[in-house]
């Protein structure tokens, strides 16, 4: 008997999606029946989804109104603290608990993401799987479920540092060191390469945003 999904999680994950690849972005107004349309699921668990992506501060009231929330200097300053320390700690983690297995398909990501070109979504979808793999690599639930809650705050980027002349060519090299650190069961390489690596696209991501402001944006 097949198993089916809860109409309460696919309208969350459809809206969460939505916002991750910038069909929605910060400021933009969501409504009820527009979604129920745009998604095709009713009006019931469209409102319990933004209900609950309000809770998680991913939405914000603007009067009446739901609006995809933004992170002020201080708030993205906040998560790239928490994400570098999280992300080294799985680096570190899978250095020493990553399987053959595991480590082969961290490989072969590294090698499929070298075609995909300039493409930045194509990159930035590429670079969640990659950074996600790691965290399973861990083999800690716990940290993946907190991996997974700053994640989702990155979705309320309205743009990817991957577009950034000259940061794919650099993000694949960070990639390659990871990599190599965790192959060769260096914890504290692991750690300090995807630390590293953190660090960097947080610089490429304040440069973005000064561009951003000296544009009047």
């Amino acid at each position: 008997m097949s198993e089916t999904r809860s109409p309460q999680k696919d309208a969350y994950a459809l809206i969460l999606e939505a916002i991750d690849s910038h069909i929605y972005t910060p400021g933009d107004r969501l409504v009820e029946s527009e979604l129920a349309e745009r998604f095709g699921v009713s009006r019931t668990p469209i409102r319990e989804a933004l209900q609950r992506l309000e809770t998680q501060n991913l939405l914000t009231r603007d009067g009446r109104s739901l609006i995809v929330a933004s992170l002020d200097h201080t708030q993205l300053s906040d998560l790239y603290v928490v994400r570098g320390e999280l992300e080294g700690l799985a680096a570190r983690l899978a250095a020493r608990h990553a399987t053959p297995e595991e480590v082969g398909v961290l490989r072969d990501m590294l090698e499929a993401d070298h075609e995909l070109g300039a493409n930045p979504g194509a990159l930035s979808r590429a670079n969640r799987r990659f950074h996600k793999q790691i965290h399973l690599a861990s083999h800690n639930r716990f940290l993946v479920q907190q991996l997974d809650l700053v994640h989702r705050s990155m979705a309320l980027l309205a743009t990817t540092s991957l577009a950034v002349k000259g940061r794919v060519a650099d993000t694949l090299a960070e990639h390659a060191r990871i990599v190599e650190a965790i192959e060769a069961g260096d914890g504290d390489a692991a750690y300090q390469s995807l630390r590293d690596h953190i660090s960097k696209a947080y610089i490429t991501r304040l440069k973005l945003d000064a561009k951003a402001v000296e544009a009047g944006e």
